[in-house]
């Protein structure tokens, strides 16, 4: 996408929709989340760069992106409760508001993404001593020896829509970089298995944009084996959200995710969001 003053490359696009399904949700007058700042920066994009949002308005996605947000959000003020000196860093941080969202006035927060997003996320935020964006790849080894340097542990690392458009081998270095560098840390990401990513060129969403998923991962419970000692700690899908985050949901939304827990599609049930606690040791091959 490029255009008077605000340029992204076409993963980097992507970033777009879940912006605008939080800028949706806030307008809800009974929303799953609250993001005043989502609507802010969807006006503010569309003003600079008449950016056609509209294409992604009514798609079943945009609710998913705000569940999935949700969860990663659940997940963050949960490590808050047990580490309130911890430190988050957001992986592909995009537009998100997660630190207005969930930070606890204690913990320190880095915010990474390539330079083009962090170039476009710095009209709208400010670093502050707390709070720091840095720009570069997550397959580059720079960023994390500056989260080192920068803030003792624990360590919770949010990758959002971020992991399944790289190939697996990058996905592999990023979680060997991450172990490595900051072991007992825990990960959070999204994984896609066949049934999303055989099919995200009729997807709602991605088929209106250029970005395709690389990645394809059929079950979480594989990643254990990447690294002996790892463990999985949470794996959901949009259907079978955990118990206390499916109970603060508007009811409409939780007849809408009973239905569709029912009707079992591949694209819902090969979509899976999970929580890693991730180890230095390293497998044998």
């Amino acid at each position: 996408m490029t255009d008077r003053g605000v340029q992204l490359g076409t993963v980097q696009e992507t970033l777009l929709i879940p912006l605008y399904g939080r800028a949706v949700e806030n307008r809800k007058p009974e929303p799953a989340l609250r993001d005043p700042r989502a609507e802010e920066m969807v006006e503010a994009i569309t003003e600079a760069i008449d950016y056609d949002f509209a294409r992604f308005d009514g798609l079943p996605s945009l609710f998913g992106s705000v569940l999935r947000t949700s969860l990663f959000d659940r997940w963050i003020r949960d490590f808050l409760v047990a580490h309130p000196d911890g430190t988050v860093v957001e992986i592909g941080t995009g537009l998100n508001t997660r630190y207005e969202r969930t930070d606890n006035g204690r913990a320190r927060w880095f915010e990474l993404d390539l330079p083009d997003v962090i170039e476009l996320r710095r009209t709208f935020f400010t670093d502050t001593a707390r709070r720091q964006m840095i720009a570069a790849s997550v397959t580059a080894e720079e960023w994390a020896a500056d989260v080192a340097g920068g803030a003792d542990g624990p360590y919770f690392f949010s990758a959002e829509a971020v992991l399944p458009y790289l190939d697996e081998p990058e996905v592999r270095h990023v979680v060997d970089l991450i172990a490595e560098r900051f072991p007992g840390s825990l990960l959070a990401l999204d994984t896609a298995g066949p049934g999303v990513v055989d099919t995200q060129d009729t997807h709602d969403a991605l088929s209106k944009v250029e970005a395709r998923i690389q990645w394809s991962c059929p079950d979480p419970a594989a990643l254990e084996r990447w690294r002996p000692g790892t463990r999985l700690l949470a794996s959901h899908t949009l259907t079978t959200l955990p118990p206390e985050l499916y109970d603060s949901l508007p009811g409409a939304y939780q007849e809408m995710l009973t239905s569709l827990a029912a009707q079992r599609l591949s694209k819902v049930e090969d979509y899976r969001l999970s929580l890693l606690r991730l180890t230095s040791r390293i497998s044998q091959p």
